[in-house]
């Protein structure tokens, strides 16, 4: 089991940046396909980035190279760097794990944190 704190949200004017984290702890191996999600008030919640220990990298196609998933394996962190900023890209934006192989379906992770909130303004 993967335990996942994120952090790094906040409020931001539209095209600004923020950059998210999510420190993994438990079993780090290198088995996990990490994910970050996110949710808008009366939303689902959808995909936004996802990545493998071994650098396998996707995107939704929103992010339309905004964003940028990486990962320290060292400190067990995901990064997700967040560019231009738009008012629609505010959502409670959640850090999930699940053993490979990787999958774009929430209920097929079985780890998540607590979330952490980005509002961006116009």
């Amino acid at each position: 089991q993967v335990t996942l704190v994120e952090s790094g949200g906040g409020s931001v004017q539209a095209g600004g940046s923020l950059r998210l984290s999510c420190a993994a702890s438990g079993d780090t191996s290198s088995r996990y396909c990490m994910a970050w999600f996110r949710q808008a008030p009366g939303k689902e919640r959808e995909r936004v980035a996802r990545i493998t220990r071994t650098g396998n990298i996707v995107y939704a196609d929103f992010v339309e190279g905004r964003f940028t998933i990486s990962q320290d394996s060292a400190k067990n962190t995901v990064y997700l760097e967040m560019n231009s900023l738009k008012p629609e890209d505010s959502a409670q934006y959640y850090c999930a794990a699940r053993p490979l192989p990787c999958s774009w379906v929430p209920a097929d992770f079985p780890s998540w944190g607590q979330g952490t909130q980005v509002t961006v303004s116009s």
